[in-house]
């Protein structure tokens, strides 16, 4: 059977916040998460937020960095399960 891959969103993290910056990787490429684990650490224009992995599986790709502004919506990572 042949692996399949998902692309993680930038989700609502509140009412207000519909950017944010990306701080810190929790999970590197080749690393496995589970659904629900810390992906990455975001700060919007009041709190830094974990931002958690809507699936289990291996991260495969990157899509934004460190210091990166983000939109919600805004594909983040590929998870291959």
């Amino acid at each position: 059977m042949r692996a399949m891959r998902g692309t993680v969103k930038l989700p609502k993290l509140g009412d207000t916040a519909n950017q944010v910056v990306v701080l810190s990787w929790y999970v590197e490429v080749g690393q496995t998460v589970a659904e629900g684990d810390p992906l990455l650490n975001v700060q919007t224009d009041k709190v830094d937020l974990d931002v958690p992995s809507p699936l289990s599986g291996t991260v495969v790709e990157h899509l934004v960095a460190p210091d990166d502004e983000v939109a919600v919506g805004t594909p983040v990572a590929i998870v291959e399960f």
